[in-house]
């Protein structure tokens, strides 16, 4: 019976682990769009905190995810996404200097 726990909650942490990676992916194929939309150079993305419940009470898997950008190639910015399972909920880009 141990046995058995241990296998489940092994595979549980991989599944856990996999969908997390997916996210990630996914988040990063959103913002590398995104930046390319508003004409911004991705400098990197980086993985922020995780909840489990968003501001309503429900249960849902959310991570917020930051990135650096630059508009001119010579300053840096740094904005957010959260995704809510695979789906990116906010996106938010900070003012910046557009260059001429």
């Amino acid at each position: 019976m141990d046995n058995l726990l241990g296998i489940l909650a092994l595979a549980l942490l991989g599944y856990l682990f996999w969908q997390q990676r997916r996210q990630t992916e996914f988040a990063q194929k959103f913002i590398e769009q995104r930046c390319d939309t508003l004409n911004l150079q991705l400098l990197a993305i980086a993985r922020g905190e995780h909840k489990l419940k968003d501001s309503e009470g429900r249960w849902q898997w959310h991570t917020v995810y930051l990135f650096e950008f630059s508009a001119d190639g010579h300053d840096s910015y740094q904005g957010y996404v959260v995704m809510k399972g695979f789906r990116p909920m906010q996106f938010y880009v900070p003012p910046h200097h557009m260059p001429d």
